[in-house]
């Protein structure tokens, strides 16, 4: 591995696939929490995909692409489609004249919550038909090889499942499976809505519980993740707390995710509107930060070596 504490990115994805195989094997631990476990872990186990596609958890390339083909069944679609739509497209928002395809804005809904609720059948769509087609554009020939091996094993593997226990596969394993690859995508609209992405300090929103960003390996700190894309995740808490902490506007800082989803999508109507964030642009020190087209030319290249 690169990194020691990389074997908590092993751990979460371990713990999750136990969850499956005692779900899908053993009839006495069919159980709610151990269900609703296992739904979390398999949002934990897209955060893990998520810092891989950054950085590889191996220093041997091989190990990297078996190991995306054993996150591509955790999420039940091929993971390295997050290369094109994620570290391509949205860490760089739509400065370069091209659209975000999970672009907040993309769910219209005057009920805020159901913004959350249908954001992936929203967003899902016109994701995966730009990465098609980026894929036919650009003619990566081993982008292409792995991205067909991971549709192979994610669903050669799960069709297996369902033609061998219907049932138990449909509620045990693709119920989990879907849970985490929609929420997600439902991560977009949580950390960028009411966020100007025009701001290099003030485009995102943070979590900073200790315990979500334990099992999430430090997805909450996502300004410096976007700005600093490669950084390890173990590197992400400090990095935060030198450059972001004083350049970030208190309303884009949040303690709890829960807190923040309930006082946002259960306890009001409407969405909330854009934040201002001209007094914490400017009350700090500058930082020496790279141009976005430098960083989406670096992101590029890291990318091709995953």
């Amino acid at each position: 591995m690169r990194h020691a504490s990389d074997w908590r990115q092993l751990f979460v994805v371990g713990a999750y696939l136990t969850m499956l195989v005692l779900l899908f094997a053993v009839p006495e631990a069919r159980h709610p929490a151990l269900l609703a476990a296992a739904c979390m872990f398999s949002f934990f186990a897209m955060t893990v995909n998520h810092n891989v596609m950054h950085l590889g958890l191996f220093e041997d390339r091989r190990l990297n692409r078996l190991f995306r083909l054993v996150l591509s069944f955790c999420a039940l679609f091929p993971v390295s489609s997050v290369i094109p739509s994620h570290n391509l497209v949205h860490h760089h928002f739509d400065d370069d004249g091209q659209p975000d395809w999970a672009d907040p804005h993309h769910a219209r809904f005057r009920w805020n919550l159901l913004n959350l609720l249908h954001f992936p059948n929203i967003v899902g769509p016109i994701t995966f038909s730009h990465i098609n087609r980026w894929q036919r554009l650009t003619g990566k020939a081993d982008y292409r090889r792995q991205a067909t091996l991971e549709s192979i094993v994610a669903f050669g593997f799960t069709g297996c499942l369902l033609a061998y226990d219907f049932w138990t596969t449909l509620f045990f394993v693709l119920v989990p499976q879907l849970w985490g690859a929609r929420w997600f995508l439902r991560v977009n609209i949580i950390q960028h809505d009411g966020c100007n992405t025009a701001s290099e300090w003030n485009h995102s929103r943070n979590f900073s519980g200790r315990l979500l960003n334990w099992f999430s390996v430090n997805a909450g700190y996502h300004t410096i993740h976007h700005n600093r894309a490669g950084l390890h995740f173990s590197q992400l808490p400090a990095a935060h707390q030198k450059e972001c902490a004083p350049r970030i506007h208190p309303a884009l800082m949040e303690k709890s995710l829960l807190v923040y989803l309930a006082k946002t999508y259960l306890l009001r109507f409407s969405r909330p509107g854009m934040v201002d964030v001209g007094e914490a642009e400017t009350r700090a020190p500058t930082v020496e930060l790279a141009s976005r087209e430098v960083r989406r030319d670096e992101a590029e290249v890291a990318s091709a070596g995953v």
